[in-house]
């Protein structure tokens, strides 16, 4: 069993981690890249976006469970802990609080696009709050790649 715990750990990691560099780095500006039209690129990247924000939210619940099932109290010592604490905190601030924010702006500004309305501004300065929570959380992700499993 200990041997599945921690293969499925790995997992975790890899599949949230990689997924968060993969939807980042390489979908999103390829998107933007190769659709011309810029509202459909930022559709499609954003359901990408929510798509590993999911797969985080339930990595992240597993690994927490895991590290709380093998060091207990323990586990509050450990800075993988922590780093996975603060990485589901930030995936599900972006996706139950910026990203809907973010939408409802979008929605305002229908029939239009939200970049040639008066709402760009607001629009702008919430999307940079996501990207720079989302750039955190890619960087603690490499953080939690390097680290030693909690409680190993």
């Amino acid at each position: 069993m200990n041997r599945l715990a921690d293969a499925l750990y790995s997992v975790a990691v890899t599949l949230w981690v990689g997924g968060l560099w993969t939807v980042g780095l390489i979908i999103a500006p390829l998107l933007f890249h190769q659709v011309p039209d810029r509202s459909l690129a930022g559709a499609l990247a954003g359901q990408f976006f929510a798509a590993i924000a999911y797969i985080g939210i339930g990595c992240g619940a597993y690994l927490l469970f895991l590290m709380m099932a093998r060091s207990g109290a323990q586990s509050f010592s450990q800075p993988s802990f922590w780093i996975v604490t603060l990485m589901l905190v930030l995936t599900i601030a972006v996706q139950f609080g910026v990203r809907p924010i973010l939408e409802g702006l979008r929605q305002q500004a229908l029939p239009g696009e939200v970049m040639q309305s008066i709402l760009r501004d607001r629009f702008v300065a919430w999307h940079g709050v996501s990207s720079v929570l989302y750039l955190i959380e890619c960087i603690l992700g490499l953080v939690m790649v390097l680290l030693p499993p909690c409680g190993k």
